[in-house]
């Protein structure tokens, strides 16, 4: 009886050790995730990262959002830093036009982007499309815009965050699309997901 008591309490102490682990490893995990939040002060805080991205713009039909003028939708595809492979969306207005420069003005845009996981990311973007483009641009440049461009938040790890920076965009005679490159900072919640 007495070895039969040792042999109980050990197979009761080797399954508490089992199930300590199981469970010590699901709070790891779930603290890992984000699911109870931060025991730490430090663990959750905006961070400012650097943000480039690359597009290449198809133009689509025309809507009706601009009254009086011309309604510009372009759809992309490319990819970026915290957005990975991605689409993007620009739907915006021509303003007008300057006489000095060649220069049409854009503008009332909304943009955003949807990153590979799903989460969207807003931003807002105005200026002027140039042309001819600079001594310095390839020949195949057309015309370009080099316009400021603010983060103004978003979906899911996206929520809340700002920054900003200038695009770098063209249109070519190589193809009947827009690039857009795009460099500059986010700041964002580190570690949301």
């Amino acid at each position: 009886m007495k070895n039969f008591r040792k042999l109980l309490c050990l197979v009761f102490c080797v399954s508490l050790c089992f199930a300590c682990a199981d469970f010590n490893e699901d709070v790891t995990n779930d603290l890992k995730s984000g699911k109870y939040g931060s025991n730490k002060d430090g663990d959750l805080k905006m961070v400012t990262v650097p943000f480039k991205v690359y597009y290449l713009g198809t133009y689509m039909p025309p809507g009706d959002k601009c009254p009086g003028t011309t309604n510009v939708i372009v759809d992309g595809v490319g990819e970026g830093t915290h957005v990975g492979v991605s689409t993007i969306h620009f739907d915006f207005c021509i303003l007008g036009a300057t006489a000095s420069r060649d220069s049409i003005f854009y503008g009332n845009t909304d943009a955003y982007i949807i990153a590979d996981n799903g989460d969207s990311l807003f931003v807002s973007i105005e200026g002027a499309v140039v042309s001819p483009p600079l001594d310095d641009h390839p020949d195949y440049v057309v015309n370009y815009w080099t316009d400021e461009f603010e983060i103004l938040g978003g979906t899911g790890r996206f929520e809340g965050a700002t920054g900003g920076g200038w695009s770098d965009d063209y249109n070519s005679t190589e193809d009947n699309n827009s690039h857009h490159y795009w460099e500059g900072t986010i700041t964002m919640l580190k570690g949301k997901r």
